[in-house]
């Protein structure tokens, strides 16, 4: 049902691939918290089999100092930098911690606190530069440059789309990107949106009609009068929608920080009193300075850190092996928390690629089923158009046989007119004047007719994903809410699916900014909020939402840099199984925090209110610290991932 040219010149636009984004990826290496923190590693890594063979502390000792010195130097500056500005942080006091550890001869309890803590820097740094990258490398969406013409179109010339204004005339050609936002004048084609709207189908333009920068022209001519400044325009405001997003996740940093601060200030202060008090009270220097030893090693975090770590990276090692890519701890955490879920359409719920979903001949039109679709496949074998292509597939899954068309003509959206065993077919949209539906039940409809009768209709849809239905139920379980339905399709599209899926909550025809006001409402109202997405017109939803997860398979590069979390297999049963990992994690993490700060308390009473020998503080802190290490690993068993088929996973 589609398109070749109209008033242009355009076999170049149907063979020519169609532009990308440019992609702008930070290499993991070009960081210097990864150079470091990798450095920092290696060292431990070939100074641990020496620790436990016993070797000489002459080999030991060198990669023990590169170890001390390569993942210590970002935080120590961090800390240095806290200090200026009359402030203490965790990263200072590890840097604290692991020195004391190694005056007092435990270096091994020393370099594991810092390589934990230059990893997880490393990781962090490597997520901020990559979601830029994926920000800066959306603007590429939108051409470098436009083809403006005078009023009279008696003149044209090439200029940059950031030198446009509004109420400039713009020549669009088949196959280029449109680049400003406005309203069509002349002309008639079909615009690819996706990347704004998530529609899966071109959208017919014709005068009157609003276009994006950013979206492919088909194979029509327009003229198109910008009506926004190229700062302002629709794919612009998702780039600063992105980032405001983003950064309204800050306060829960915040809080963190504050904690960090508090923790931080009081153990050092307690540290310099357990050292001060005995000493003034007569106590030798040794004794005093090793009782303060002592209690920076049994108060030091690591424990805590270890409650923490390896329950979450061990859900993301699991959920990895199931084809989610969990970014962060963070996230991992924080997909637990959610108590609503928010849904896209298109490439979410939806394959989105439309698929033939009913064949109905015309009563005394002379074809059966199998005949309307082998004569319709016929005449669109020669189109690019997603439509065409869907007839073709229906056909040949049916092995029905092509006769070959003669004389393809096409008219931008309108359809298709060939040959076809001496009869001219034409398959196109139904002739609206005359009252006919151009959609049936949330599909596409397409009207065939043969020699100018017509002989029977097609409707084409959004196939929906066979897991769909499922998942909905699932995480509907899982939060106690319907899931809420946000999509940029139009109503009948969205009723389609929401009513095979059981949803009740349908918002249609939604812009970006649409489907961030609506994440936002429902946020305000106390629900955290877990978005699921794909296209660039996802992600500012995907960083508003308290989490946001992102299919893989054909998800855009912004969508996935700015999810917390990836469906990489592109199975939409795997987002209620993690989901179920998630809240197994934060069970664990609870039960390690109360493990943790049992023995830090004991351990901490016992040295201030009595003597602890120091090899019994180090077993002590170590031994929780192991403790609360294997504890987290329990994830890593298979038994921890459990999709909605598999019921409710066995207590953690």
């Amino acid at each position: 049902m589609v398109s070749s040219t109209l008033d242009s010149p355009p076999a170049l636009a149907l063979d020519a691939p169609a532009p990308t984004a440019l992609r702008r990826r930070t290499r993991v290496l070009a960081l210097p918290e990864a150079r470091w923190a990798l450095l920092a590693t290696v060292a431990f890594l070939l100074a641990l089999p020496l620790y436990f063979a016993g070797a000489p502390g002459w080999t030991q000792g060198p990669l023990y100092a590169i170890a001390y010195v390569a993942g210590g130097w970002e935080p120590a500056l961090e800390g240095l930098r806290a200090l200026r500005e009359k402030t203490l942080d965790v990263d200072l006091l590890m840097i604290v911690a692991a020195l004391g550890a190694a005056a007092i001869g435990q270096v091994l309890d020393g370099a594991l606190l810092i390589v934990i803590f230059a990893t997880s820097g490393a990781l962090e740094a490597l997520a901020t530069a990559r979601t830029a990258d994926s920000v800066r490398g959306l603007l590429d969406l939108a051409p470098a440059t436009a083809t403006r013409v005078t009023a009279d179109g008696g003149t044209e010339e090439t200029v940059p789309t950031s030198d446009l204004s509004v109420g400039d005339i713009l020549l669009i050609r088949p196959g280029e990107r449109i680049g400003a936002d406005g309203l069509v004048l002349e002309g008639t084609s079909e615009a690819d949106q996706a990347t704004i709207t998530g529609e899966p189908l071109p959208v017919l333009k014709t005068p009157g009609d609003e276009v994006f920068a950013g979206t492919l022209n088909g194979t029509g001519a327009l003229r198109v009068r910008v009506e926004r400044d190229p700062a302002d325009s629709v794919i612009a405001r998702i780039v600063t929608l992105v980032e405001e997003a983003s950064r309204t996740k800050a306060p829960t940093q915040l809080f963190i920080e504050k904690v960090e601060q508090r923790y931080a200030v009081g153990v050092v202060a307690a540290t310099l009193a357990v050292f001060a008090v005995p000493l003034a009270l007569g106590a030798d220097l040794t004794g005093a300075l090793l009782r303060a030893m002592t209690f920076m090693i049994v108060a030091s975090p690591c424990a805590v850190v270890l409650a923490t770590m390896p329950p979450l990276l061990s859900a993301i090692a699991t959920a990895g092996r199931h084809g989610v890519l969990v970014k962060s701890a963070l996230a991992m955490e924080r997909l637990g928390e959610i108590d609503t879920a928010a849904l896209d359409k298109t490439g979410t719920l939806t394959e989105g690629a439309p698929e033939v979903t009913a064949v109905r001949p015309a009563r005394g039109g002379g074809l059966d089923e199998n005949g309307l679709l082998a004569t319709a496949a016929a005449a669109e074998h020669p189109s690019e158009h997603p439509l065409a292509r869907a007839i073709v597939a229906a056909a040949r899954a049916r092995d029905l046989p092509l006769a070959p068309a003669a004389d393809f003509t096409a008219k931008p959206g309108h359809g298709v007119t060939a040959t076809v065993d001496g009869r001219v077919v034409t398959v196109g949209r139904p002739d609206l004047d005359a009252g006919t539906d151009t959609y049936a039940d949330g599909g596409t409809v397409v009207l065939v007719e043969r020699d100018g009768v017509p002989v029977g209709t097609l409707v084409l849809t959004d196939r929906l994903r066979p897991d769909a239905a499922e998942t909905v139920a699932a995480l509907a379980t899982l939060t106690g809410t319907s899931p809420v339905l946000l999509t940029g399709d139009n109503p009948r599209a969205a009723a389609r699916v929401a009513t095979a899926t059981g949803i009740t909550d349908v918002r249609a025809s939604l812009l970006p900014e649409d489907k961030v006001a609506a994440v936002r409402d429902l946020q305000r109202v106390g629900r955290k909020v877990l978005f699921v997405g794909d296209g660039v017109n996802d992600a500012p939803a995907l960083a508003a939402a308290h989490s946001g997860v992102a299919m893989g398979r054909a998800g855009s590069d912004l969508a996935l840099e700015t999810a917390d979390a990836v469906v990489v297999r592109d199975e939409l049963a795997a987002i209620p199984a993690v989901v179920r990992l998630s809240r197994a994690a934060r069970r664990l993490v609870i039960q390690n925090l109360v493990v943790a700060g049992t023995f830090i308390t004991v351990l901490v009473l016992w040295d201030l209110l009595g003597h602890l020998p120091l090899p019994l503080g180090v077993a002590g802190h170590e031994g929780s610290t192991v403790l609360v290490g294997l504890n987290g690993l329990r994830l890593l068993r298979e038994s921890a991932w459990r999709r909605p088929e598999g019921g409710r996973p066995r207590s953690l």
